[in-house]
């Protein structure tokens, strides 16, 4: 795995033992296997937004907080340039740019996320709240539930994202979607 993921489960460690929760009573709460949520812990899983979402939940803290190790500072605003963003990046086929990342006690957390193509079915995953997805440029399959929608650029979804959900890359050509997760 990569040093991020490596470096995340460090963190995830270090959060977990401060707040006083077992490995067991997490993985409970996040309805996985306790050797599944000893992975994460030591960097051997890929994190999805999910499951970062859910345990930053349950642990009190930001998502940036087990991504990054860096508490958000500012609550007037956040200013992110063209391109710009906290890079996250876990997956060959997905690249996160976080929008907000230093914004504190957000009630929102949007991304900007890069899809590169890839046939393989994508993994459906689930956390609280509602999530609106806006496409930029390409066109995305978006799968939430047992339906398959195809969106291009400037069409969008709404939807809540406590209903398995993923998305992929239609054709060969990258996909590039607004993403905003809302607690």
């Amino acid at each position: 795995m990569t040093d991020q993921l490596k470096d995340m489960g460090a963190r995830l460690t270090m959060l977990r033992d401060s707040t006083g929760f077992t490995p067991e009573k997490i993985a409970s709460e996040l309805e996985i296997s306790v050797s599944d949520y000893l992975q994460y812990e030591a960097g051997e899983k890929d994190f999805s937004f999910s499951f970062l979402y859910n345990v930053a939940g349950i642990l009190g803290v930001d998502v940036l907080d087990i991504i990054s190790g860096e508490t958000p500072r500012l609550s007037t605003c956040c200013v992110v340039r063209a391109g710009g963003g906290y890079d996250i990046n876990r997956r060959k086929a997905y690249d996160y740019k976080h929008l907000a990342f230093t914004f504190r006690h957000k009630k929102a957390e949007p991304f900007m996320v890069t899809v590169e193509p890839n046939d393989a079915i994508p993994e459906r995953h689930a956390h609280d709240g509602q999530e609106f997805n806006y496409v930029v440029s390409g066109t995305i399959e978006f799968f939430i539930g047992e339906m398959v929608y195809e969106l291009g650029e400037g069409d969008s979804i709404y939807f809540d994202s406590a209903v398995p959900h993923a998305m992929k890359a239609h054709g060969n050509i990258a996909a590039k979607f607004l993403a905003i997760v809302m607690k």
